[in-house]
């Protein structure tokens, strides 16, 4: 049967006072890293209060597809606390300990019963904690302008690097790490199980985190079962040994965030409605306006991210020299379905809700068309990803299970994760400021994976996080037609 339990049933069991020393240290000392980052110590850290009474929540046939991918590693620098690093340790973790008791199944385990479910036990088995030092270096190191990404530096800020998310059967299904710069700054890094949060979900928890941490009070999250809850399809992995990713995590990538101001965004999105009353581009806005299966929003303009997103997908496939012209390029798009279903269920549903939506064109077409062509082709896309959409995905999926494709495999495909929406800066100030920048690790990274950030000054601004093979990301350097719209945010000159 489907557990339909609500956050709110189980708020009475959350303490309003601070945990006391929930935490056990684990280790003391550690080797300094390559990239000059030691972790000092690390500490397991369980919900506080009394244990949950959540019970199994069973993964969806959203959430089982993910068993295959990294575990997300997402996390944010903030400026100098003003308190003494002691205190500010135990604040993170008594704070943290807290978070955890209004989710529970973050602090638990798989399970893989008799009938080849799986679940999250929420046992209250506990999390780590992480707390590291780089003396050596400072914000400048990692926040650098016009410059790739150093990944070299950045991927020892998270724990559990490229850790399976099936592994959540004997790892922690979250891990932490707040990491010292020798300059007073910190990162706040996260790693959560892909197949127990989508991106909403995951910044969700770190707004909670920050809010009990200044003394606010949390958005709760709902725990019902109730996206395709009903479903009995299950994922067999033979002799309990779980699936590796369907990429290759080693293939050499060249890292880099693109910022693109309001303005920029603005104009691409004045390109992407202009109309055209001839040609290819009347055809595609007359289907658009007139076919009586596509709701309201496939007649409405096209918006600000997926104007964006079009000329991304443009210059990526003009920068990929080897594709042919008649090679099929896609743009696909990590899709909330939280609202799109009808019903729609809880924006505060806990677990994966997503899809991918995937849009398609050759690459002749995309060459010889503009943005408005590209553009119309996505809104188009989105527009139609509705509740028959998402229910025939989770029907075809249910008839064949099976883990989620991640990846790239002809070289042709773009792939948009995360979410410009997502409340990244909103809402993370844990009691000494805003946050100043958000990075991520390696996981889930390839050729063509990019993920979408909101800008920090909160103005509309867009930051892109472009996963790229070496030679198409020196080729899109060069393309002026996109470099026109990237620019350097105001807190970084």
């Amino acid at each position: 049967m489907a557990q339909m339990l609500s956050a709110m049933t189980m708020m009475d069991t959350v303490p309003t006072a601070p945990a006391i020393m929930p935490a056990q240290p684990i280790c003391l000392d550690a080797p300094v890293s390559g990239s000059g980052i030691a972790v000092l110590s690390r500490q397991a850290v369980r919900p506080d209060g009394p244990p949950s009474a959540i019970g199994d929540l069973t993964l969806s046939v959203s959430d089982l597809p993910m068993l295959s991918c990294h575990y997300i590693q997402k996390g944010l620098f903030f400026p100098a606390p003003d308190v003494p690093m002691a205190s500010l340790v135990s604040l993170l973790v008594s704070s943290l300990s807290r978070a955890l008791a209004v989710f529970p199944a973050l602090a638990g385990r798989f399970v893989t019963l008799p009938d080849d479910r799986i679940v999250i036990r929420c046992n209250d088995a506990g999390v780590e904690f992480h707390h590291a030092v780089a003396p050596a270096l400072s914000l400048n190191d990692f926040l650098v302008p016009n410059a790739d990404v150093p990944a070299r530096l950045t991927k020892d800020l998270f724990p559990m690097d490229r850790t399976v998310s099936y592994e959540g059967h004997r790892r922690p299904l979250t891990s932490f790490q707040l990491t010292v710069l020798g300059d007073g700054a910190v990162f706040i890094g996260v790693v959560a199980n892909h197949a127990v949060v989508d991106g909403t979900s995951f910044w969700h928890f770190y707004n909670t985190w920050a809010a009990l941490c200044r003394g606010a009070s949390p958005r709760l999250p709902d725990f019902r079962r109730n996206f395709f809850g009903e479903s009995t399809a299950v994922l067999r992995f033979a002799g309990g040994v779980g699936p590796a990713v369907t990429f290759d995590a080693d293939a050499p990538l060249r890292e880099r965030i693109f910022h693109f101001s309001r303005d920029a965004i603005r104009e691409l999105k004045a390109m992407a409605n202009r109309r055209s009353s001839a040609g290819q581009d009347a055809e595609v806005y007359g289907k658009m306006a007139h076919d009586p299966n596509k709701n309201q929003e496939a007649r409405g303009e096209i918006s600000s991210f997926q104007s964006l997103c079009a000329q991304i997908w443009i210059s990526t496939t003009r920068a990929r020299k080897q594709l042919d012209a008649d090679a099929t390029t896609t743009l696909r798009l990590a899709v909330n379905c939280r609202h799109r279903l009808r019903p729609a269920i809880s924006p505060a549903y806990f677990g994966n809700a997503i899809q991918s939506a995937p849009t398609t064109a050759t690459v002749a077409e995309l060459a010889s068309n503009d943005l408005r062509w590209a553009a119309s082709k996505l809104h188009a896309s989105l527009a139609a990803y509705g509740d028959e959409a998402i229910r025939g995905a989770a029907a075809a999926w249910q008839a064949a299970p099976r883990c989620f494709p991640l990846g790239n495999p002809d070289g042709a495909v773009v792939t948009m994760g995360s979410s410009n929406r997502f409340p990244m800066y909103e809402g993370n100030d844990f009691g000494w400021g805003r946050p100043l920048a958000v990075r991520s690790g390696r996981a889930n990274k390839f050729d063509g994976k990019m993920s979408a950030f909101p800008g920090r000054s909160g103005d509309g601004s867009v930051d892109i996080e472009v996963c790229l093979a070496p030679d198409t990301m020196a080729a899109l350097l060069r393309d002026d037609e996109f470099m026109q719209y990237v620019s350097c945010p105001a807190h970084l000159l």
